[in-house]
């Protein structure tokens, strides 16, 4: 079994940058993740245009080039490929990791392949880059976890004329919803709180409530959902219950690290805000030699770390290491 020098845990944007900047030092890294390459982007709508710029998204030094003046989710999709292949990066793709065991200098990461193989591979240092999307966060209600429910928002073309209703108050929702609506769906946005989210891109807010004005855009607002059902999201609002019909629901109401596997590593948490104790220079947790990097160490705050600050985490980690 060969030793690396860094395992980066997580192939999106992070743990490449993570992995390139190791192997630019003369290391050896190795790249585990339990789906695809930039998994989260690829689970991103399918039409998706980034709000930054190509070279706030670059790593490795190496351009992104756009038709445009913002890059589509497919071309952010090609260019982190092209980036691990300019690398050569060693991937493990497919493959979760179940636990980590040893100690600074000398880990075993054990990880289980989609056929169920176990595997272990050997490193000195651990980087965790695995970011949050993969984990929405639940509303816990009955029939969540029916058919025609989605955390993941894709493409608007198979709601034309139906009924879809969109949970959430914050970006995700409002795009969602104004898309779904420009493409002939009949949609009802609910959300628990008073208004819309404050964070809300500024191009967006004006379009969304315009929309709900007029009423091309029905909102439940201080609306909480109770039930979904086969075809209807049934809703408590102002102490009266309503039943909204609903061929499709979309929850977006947000994701979230994976907590659990931290803390199975031995990360300590905030009990609050779920921050993991670490080095801000080194980016290394309270236990030696394992470093984090990108959206996880914001804790609950996945709006604090984006690909454009987070791709630098790696740089970070790897002038600690060569120290």
């Amino acid at each position: 079994m060969n030793t690396y020098d860094i395992i980066c845990i997580g192939a999106g944007p992070t743990g490449l940058a993570t992995a390139i900047e190791a192997k630019r030092a003369g290391m050896q890294p190795l790249v585990i993740d339990k789906a695809c390459l930039c998994n989260s982007l690829y689970h991103y709508p399918v039409n998706m245009v980034f709000f930054t710029t190509p070279e706030l998204l670059e790593i490795g030094d190496l351009p992104l080039v756009s038709a445009a003046e913002k890059p589509t989710r497919l071309e952010a999709l090609k260019y982190y490929r092209k980036a691990a292949e300019h690398y050569e990066l060693e991937l493990r793709l497919y493959e979760r990791v179940t636990h980590v065991d040893g100690n600074d200098g000398n880990f075993t990461v054990v990880t289980k392949t989609e056929k169920g193989a176990k595997e272990r591979y050997r490193s000195k240092k651990i980087a965790v880059a695995t970011g949050y999307y993969d984990l929405p966060n639940l509303l816990g209600v009955p029939g969540e976890n029916l058919p025609h429910v989605s955390h993941y928002y894709t493409e608007p073309h198979a709601f034309w004329k139906q009924d879809v209703v969109v949970i959430g108050g914050k970006n995700s929702a409002a795009e969602a919803a104004l898309d779904l609506y420009r493409n002939g769906a009949k949609v009802t946005l609910v959300h628990r709180g008073k208004e819309l989210g404050a964070t809300i891109k500024y191009w967006v807010r004006p379009d969304i409530e315009n929309r709900i004005k007029a009423g091309q855009i029905n909102a439940l607002l201080n609306t909480r959902v109770e039930e979904i059902t086969k075809d209807e999201v049934v809703v408590e609002n102002h102490a009266q219950t309503k039943r909204i019909l609903a061929k499709q629901v979309f929850a977006l109401t947000g994701y979230h690290p994976d907590f659990s596997f931290m803390e199975s590593m031995g990360v300590k948490l905030d009990p609050e805000s779920k921050r993991p104790a670490l080095d801000p220079n080194t980016l290394e947790s309270n236990v030696p030699g394992i470093h984090l990097a990108g959206v996880v160490i914001g804790g609950r705050h996945t709006g604090e770390i984006f690909i454009e600050n987070g791709r630098f985490h790696g740089k970070q980690i790897v002038e600690a290491l060569k120290k």
